[in-house]
């Protein structure tokens, strides 16, 4: 008997057949061999970023186009007939109505709806713009503190900001017309006086008007009746800012 065919005896079938298996096992891609059946292999996870915390703000409004889509028809910023003897590029705001008017001249105004001081905050007069700022920072009056002393001492401006996108100083007064991180509030009695618009309307106004523009507010037992515009409302009920905002997101309610 020859030493190859004592070789090929010591081996079975079976023990070819399983180390043909390994071979061709051992052959594969790595990649293949990670891959355990059943499972699929790991994806990189992405992450959003929370904006209130973003260190850069866009100049333009956050998600403009959704909060004019929520207002109701009647608070969507339209060119409306206007006959008040005002000149054009006054601004007019009629508490009563929830509106603010933008004059054109010739008969016309830019109207949108606001949200206005909540009972016991409201307030007439006419001032002027003094200042305007985008993005503002949130410095509360000492006044408001007292009321609400819970409330933060500053809150830098961003989306997070209960001031908005833009922010219109009223004279020397504690009073602006701003935007909002609660769009929900427009059409409402909500503020302590401040006059609010969705951050788009708000960016639009900014855009049209300058230092030493005339505010003229109308008080709210004497509503503005623009030709086309709706008659006085009922006043609103104060609707309750849902819970769990974050850190810096301090609800818009309770803040101008």
């Amino acid at each position: 008997m020859t030493t190859f065919s004592v070789i090929r005896r010591s081996f079975s079938p079976r023990v070819v057949t399983t180390c043909a298996f390994a071979t061709a096992l051992l052959s594969l891609p790595f990649a293949a061999q990670a891959q355990t059946p059943g499972y699929a292999p790991m994806q990189p996870q992405a992450y959003r970023q929370d904006p209130a915390y973003s260190q850069g703000y866009s100049s333009e409004a956050p998600q403009a186009a959704d909060e004019d889509a929520a207002l109701p028809d009647r608070l969507r910023r339209q060119i409306v007939s206007f006959d008040r003897n005002e000149a054009a590029g006054t601004i007019v705001i009629d508490t009563a109505n929830t509106y603010l008017y933008y004059v054109l001249g010739n008969g016309r105004a830019i109207r949108y709806g606001v949200g206005v001081g909540r009972e016991g905050f409201t307030w007439s007069g006419v001032q002027s713009i003094s200042r305007k700022a985008e993005w503002p920072d949130w410095h509360p009056p000492a006044e408001m503190i007292a009321r609400q002393p819970y409330l933060p001492r500053f809150v830098a401006g961003g989306p997070g900001n209960p001031l908005g996108a833009r922010a219109m100083y009223l004279g020397s007064s504690e009073y602006r017309i701003h935007g909002t991180n609660d769009p929900t509030t427009i059409g409402k009695f909500v503020s302590s006086g401040c006059i609010r618009l969705t951050n788009e309307d708000v960016t639009d106004l900014f855009s049209r008007v300058s230092v030493g523009t005339k505010v003229v507010v109308l008080p709210k037992n004497a509503p503005l009746m623009a030709r086309g515009g709706d008659g006085v409302r009922k006043r609103p009920a104060v609707t309750t800012l849902p819970s769990g905002r974050q850190a810096l997101n301090v609800p818009a309610s309770s803040v101008d």
